[in-house]
């Protein structure tokens, strides 16, 4: 089997090996990844603290809440829950052809600093760091909540990905059965212990290592990439380099090192299209209250829309809504791009 890809200006597909699901890869539709017109968007003039913004410090949220004057990082029931954690068991099935159950589940909002106009890449390491320890902190303790199997911690960040605030923040929605997507990649990583006895993700980052074709960034606990079967443009992954189950199994080092991956990323990321680049992010763990699983290696998500500029946007639609998803621009483009870019933000310079 060849061990390297040459396939030159041929299109291709991938497998994703954590869903095995696959993507068309068609570099002969764009040698070069600046195709088209740049534009530059508005400058985000947000003020450091907003009046009527619902997560600024001190504010009255929808619900009548008031904000405390927190100073790090800050958490709370979401006034909005997609889930609620009062909703009875109740399934139904007709002729095995209308299938139904109820979902219950607990959501949050994190607001990750009192700061209106920063975000991630924009805060300091100690205060990313912070976010971490509640990340950590608040997964600990939904999960011992007996009915709950999985917990999702995210960020929608950018108007474009379905924001609804600009104030820097994020969800954890935790629930009493697995979201798809996760069901998907139990049964890749589950098939891959059980024949190797090691974690598909701790091969798959060793081997990206040797290559450094797609590698970004890389510190003592951590490495960022560019996926082999990214669908997104510039689609990547955080993934730790000790395979742990979920991020309650992260020591002090690990979660400092996080925070600085965090950081160099989307640094990266803004300094890209010089715009606060937008995507949703989210880690990928272990269901919880479900037994143990050492097939799970715990691993983040980066899924941003961007594909020339900061005004240019990847649709998913006709063949990827029909068929699989389809990218023009290389993984490995795409990686060498996002390693070029600068790790001190532009607004910083």
């Amino acid at each position: 089997m060849q061990s390297t890809l040459n396939f030159g200006d041929a299109p291709h597909t991938r497998v994703n090996i954590l869903t095995g699901e696959k993507v068309l890869v068609s570099p002969h539709r764009s040698k070069r990844p600046w195709q088209g017109q740049v534009e530059d968007l508005p400058g985000d003039n947000r003020p450091a603290y907003d009046p009527q913004c619902y997560l600024c410090p001190t504010n009255k949220r929808a619900d009548g809440d008031i904000n405390p004057d927190y100073k790090e990082s800050f958490v709370f029931v979401n006034d909005f829950s997609a889930l609620l954690k009062d909703t009875s068991q109740q399934e139904f099935n007709e002729d095995e052809l209308f299938i139904a159950e109820t979902e219950k589940g607990i959501c949050k909002v994190i607001a990750f600093t009192p700061r209106h106009d920063l975000t991630l890449p924009e805060m300091e390491q100690s205060a990313i760091k912070a976010v971490v320890d509640l990340w950590q902190k608040e997964f600990e303790e939904l999960s011992k909540v007996e009915w709950i199997r999985y917990i999702q911690i995210f960020e929608n960040k950018g108007a474009i990905m379905g924001c609804s605030n600009p104030h820097p923040h994020g969800q954890i929605w935790s629930q009493n059965h697995l979201p798809v997507e996760i069901q998907k990649e139990c049964v890749q990583q589950k098939k891959y212990f059980d024949k190797y006895q090691h974690t598909l993700l701790s091969d798959y980052i060793n081997a990206e290592l040797r290559k450094k074709e797609r590698i970004i960034d890389e510190n003592d606990s951590f490495v960022s990439l560019v996926p082999f079967w990214a669908a997104w443009p510039y689609e990547t992954m955080i993934v730790s380099k000790r395979s742990v189950q979920n991020i309650a199994a992260f020591n002090e080092k690990e979660k400092e090192d996080f925070a600085a991956m965090l950081k160099l990323l989307t640094t990266r990321y803004d300094n890209l299209f010089k715009t606060s680049f937008p995507y949703s992010a989210g880690m990928h763990q272990a269901p919880v209250n479900d037994g143990d699983h050492p097939e799970w290696h715990w691993h983040m998500h980066f899924y941003p829309p961007l594909l020339r500029s900061a005004t240019v946007k990847k649709f998913m639609v006709g063949y990827e809504m029909l068929a699989n998803p389809q990218r023009d621009i290389t993984p490995e483009i795409a990686a060498e791009q996002l390693r070029s870019c600068a790790t001190i933000h532009y607004k910083s310079i």
